[in-house]
C-alpha cells in the first residue's frame, strides 16, 4: 500500500485540526480519494492528529 504523501494531503484539504481518523477518512472520500488512500487512512496507528504533518509521520511509521 503506497500512498503519495502530496496526493494524500490534497485529499485532506479542508480538514480542521486536531482531527480524528474518521474525520480524515470522511474528508478524503468527499475529495475523491481512491480506495488505497482510504485503506491507508483506516490503517493509521493513531486516532487523533494535530496537523497534516502528524498524518504524514503516522504513514511514515507504518512503513518502518
Amino acid at each position: 500500500m503506497t500512498v503519495n504523501p502530496i496526493q494524500l494531503q490534497k485529499h485532506l484539504r479542508g480538514v480542521d485540526y486536531p482531527a480524528r481518523k474518521d474525520d480524515l477518512i470522511a474528508t478524503a472520500k468527499r475529495e475523491g480519494a481512491d480506495e488505497d488512500t482510504i485503506k491507508t487512512l483506516r490503517s493509521l496507528p493513531r486516532d487523533e492528529f494535530n496537523s497534516p504533518n502528524d498524518v504524514s509521520e503516522a504513514i511514515g511509521d507504518m512503513r518502518s
